[in-house]
């Protein structure tokens, strides 16, 4: 099935599944083989994914960017790039600089890295408390009209910084953390999308992994593992969770779609969300993602989900 949608009020077509390409990067993952990731990208893009998610900072040198130029240069006209400016590295730690001249110095990088003319959508990666919101707006403006970027969006941005941002520059899109557990942007930043016409391109939402289900209760983290910072890896946090993905796995087998498919399809089912960013190193791990866009959950379906994820209750993430 057909299921291409727009971003915000431009002309530019997207599947509501796509690619997000940190983990590619090797930033946070030590098993990550360029061979790997050039075979993911092809077979997100053979599985009919044509949106593509990176940024300038995906990578210490930009390594997530040249894959995408490596892996799907010939078929750039077929798939749609989003990328992101504001974060860089130094000494691998991250900055961030949303000057005006830093944002238009790391777009000019990441068109060369990407080898190409233009970047579909192009986002501040998030603010910077050292520059107002309105000065970083100006420098999206002056590359949309130079041509070098389609449609701009933001990520990680309160209502008022997208309520500024919005008045010195259009955005077309709008990029938060959001998945069945972590729904705060339903508050006030969801309604704001839906009613200025400005999509929401969900990332997280398999909540790092933890609603895969593929993490046994008993699961016990690596030292590196990032995700042990958060309290929904821990006590009972966890074993609410464990409870939840507990039902999902009935339903799993009832509905015959795994549990991941499942949770990604009821977000991108969500009245506003216009895409879900699913991140990926390895083929089978995109090819699970694009299944979600084979079928819908029915009107019941989804009041079943609504009224676990109520039972759940609100967690601390």
């Amino acid at each position: 099935m057909s299921q291409l949608r727009t971003i915000g009020k431009t002309d530019i077509q997207i599947t509501p599944i796509a690619m997000g390409c940190w983990p590619i990067s090797g930033v946070t993952s030590v098993d990550v083989t360029e061979e790997a990731s050039l075979a993911t990208l092809q077979a997100a893009f053979d599985a009919g994914i044509n949106f593509f998610d990176t940024a300038y900072c995906y990578g210490y040198d930009g390594e997530s960017e040249k894959l995408i130029a490596k892996a799907l240069g010939e078929k750039r006209d077929e798939i749609v790039i989003a990328s992101k400016g504001g974060i860089h590295w130094e000494d691998r730690k991250q900055v961030r600089d949303a000057s005006p001249a830093r944002i238009i110095q790391e777009c000019d990088e990441s068109l060369q890295r990407l080898n190409t003319d233009r970047i579909d959508l192009h986002y501040l990666h998030g603010p910077d408390p050292e520059i107002p919101v309105g000065e970083s707006a100006a420098a999206f403006n002056e590359l949309r009209e130079a041509g070098k970027i389609r449609s701009v969006g933001v990520s990680n941005f309160t209502l008022e910084q997208l309520q500024e941002f919005h008045a010195v520059c259009p955005i077309s899109a709008y990029q938060p953390r959001y998945n069945m557990l972590q729904r705060d942007i339903e508050l006030d930043r969801l309604p704001w999308c839906r009613d200025n016409e400005v999509s929401v391109m969900a990332y997280w939402p398999l909540m790092k992994g933890l609603l895969a289900g593929k993490l046994a209760r008993d699961h016990q983290f690596d030292p590196q593992d990032g995700r042990q910072k958060y309290p929904m890896f821990h006590g009972a946090e966890w074993e609410k969770n464990q409870d939840f993905l507990d039902e999902l796995r009935t339903l799993s087998t009832e509905w015959e779609h795994s549990i991941a498919e499942i949770v990604i399809r009821w977000t991108i089912q969500q009245s506003g969300i216009t895409c879900a960013l699913c991140g990926a190193k390895r083929p089978e791990q995109i090819l699970e993602n694009a299944e979600v866009m084979k079928f819908e959950l029915s009107e019941s379906q989804l009041e079943t989900l609504d009224r676990l994820i109520a039972e759940r209750g609100p967690i601390q993430s």
